[in-house]
């Protein structure tokens, strides 16, 4: 399997936007990690609908942040899968620094 492109995000309006063509796709019998981490990114979104961009409130972040951690850690996913990618011009939420990188 290739390697995913990393998350591009950008913040409007305080909300986190993540690209959706850059969001981990569920797959019905697919692998496992790669579902859970569909649904744990999803259950935390305050808007996540098909064909559209993932929005995370700022109350969130820590806890994005943490998750994209944990599954860069795991082993299973790519760097490449749990990275965030902010324009240069952006500053990065303190919460989200160690999960994020500037393009």
């Amino acid at each position: 399997m290739s390697q995913k492109q990393i998350l591009r995000a950008r913040i409007i309006d305080e909300i986190l936007k993540i690209e959706q063509a850059d969001l981990p796709q569920y797959k019905k019998g697919g692998s496992v990690v790669r579902n859970n981490y569909y649904w744990a990114l999803k259950s935390i979104a305050c808007y996540a609908r098909r064909e559209q961009d993932w929005e995370f409130d700022p109350e969130v972040w820590v806890a994005l942040g943490r998750m994209l951690m944990f599954f860069t850690e795991s082993g299973y996913l790519g760097v490449s899968e749990t990275l965030l990618e902010f324009s240069v011009e952006e500053p990065i939420p303190e919460p989200l620094r160690l999960v994020s990188t500037w393009r």
